[in-house]
C-alpha cells in the first residue's frame, strides 16, 4: 500500500514538518520505495515535484524538504507499486485541467475488476489503476457539470459519491483538490488533524524532530493535515471510518 499526505490551510503554510515524517516511510521506516511526489498550489497555478526513486534517498525530496514552499493546499504521496511499473509517469499525484483549474489527485489502495472504467475525454498517461480511476472520475464530473459551478462544494461531494463506486472495486483512499477545497475519502485507513490556537509542540513518529507550532504560527492560523497514518505521537488524530469522506476549505472541515 501507498501513503497519502494532504494539507488545507487558511494562510500559506509550509508542510516541511509533516513532509519530513512522510519521507522517512519511503525506504527507512516504511516499505514505500517506488517513488514519491508532492503538489503545491500557489494562486491559480501549482508546482509538482516527483521522483520514481525512494523518497528517503531522493535528492529532489531533500530539496523540497529544505525549501519551505508555502501553500494553502498540498497533496503528497509515497508509492508501493502494485499496478504499473515503477516509473515517473506512474508516480502520484496526478493533475488534470478542468474548467481552467488544475485538479490534483492521489490514491492509496488497489482496485480489481475495473474494466468498466472507460474514460473518454481524460486518458491516463501511465498504466496504473489509480490514474485510470482519476480519469474516469473527472469524466463523470465533467459530464454532470459541463460548466464550472459557482460553488465547488457540490462538485466535491459528487466526487465522494463516485468514490463510493470505486470503493466497491477494492481499496480506495483518495485525496482530491482544486487548490481551494481538499477532499479526503477513506476506505480503510486515513486520519486528519486540525491545528489552531492555542498551538503546542508536536513530535514526529518516524524521525527525531520536534516543532513548537506556537513559534511558527499566528493566533489566526488554521491548518489541517491529512495522512494515511498519524505522523506525530503526541497529538490526537481523527481516524476516518470506511466509506467516510471529509471536505476541507481553508483549513476548516465543512
Amino acid at each position: 500500500m501507498c501513503e497519502l499526505l494532504g494539507m488545507s490551510a487558511n494562510v500559506p503554510t509550509d508542510i516541511c514538518f509533516s513532509f519530513t515524517g512522510l519521507l522517512e516511510r519511503g525506504g527507512n521506516t516504511g516499505p514505500h520505495t517506488d517513488g514519491w511526489g508532492i503538489t503545491f498550489y500557489e494562486g491559480k497555478g501549482c508546482r509538482s515535484f516527483k521522483d520514481p526513486l525512494p523518497s528517503a534517498e531522493s535528492e529532489i525530496a531533500k530539496l523540497v524538504r529544505a525549501y519551505p514552499i508555502k501553500s494553502k493546499s498540498v497533496i503528497s504521496h509515497i508509492r508501493q507499486a502494485n499496478r504499473g511499473r515503477t516509473c515517473l509517469e506512474n508516480t502520484h499525484p496526478f493533475t488534470r485541467e478542468l474548467w481552467g483549474k488544475e485538479i490534483t489527485y492521489a490514491h492509496n489502495g488497489q482496485l480489481s475488476n475495473y474494466n468498466d472504467l472507460k474514460p473518454s475525454y481524460y486518458q491516463p498517461v501511465g498504466n496504473t489503476d489509480s490514474e485510470l480511476a482519476f480519469c474516469w472520475l473527472l469524466d463523470q464530473i465533467r459530464e454532470k457539470y459541463p460548466k464550472r459551478p459557482s460553488n465547488m462544494a457540490p462538485v466535491f461531494r459528487y466526487a465522494a459519491k463516485l468514490a463510493h463506486h470505486l470503493r466497491e472495486k477494492g481499496v480506495f483512499n483518495m485525496l482530491l483538490t482544486d487548490g481551494v477545497y481538499v477532499l479526503a475519502y477513506c476506505t480503510n485507513n486515513l486520519h486528519w488533524i486540525t491545528r489552531r490556537a492555542p498551538f503546542g509542540k508536536a513530535t514526529l513518529i518516524d524521525t527525531e524532530l520536534v516543532v513548537n507550532f506556537q513559534e511558527e504560527t499566528t493566533p489566526n492560523d488554521i491548518v489541517t493535515v491529512i495522512a494515511t497514518r498519524p505522523l506525530t505521537n503526541d497529538e490526537c488524530w481523527h481516524k476516518m471510518e470506511p466509506g467516510e469522506f471529509a471536505l476541507f476549505k481553508l483549513g476548516e472541515k465543512i
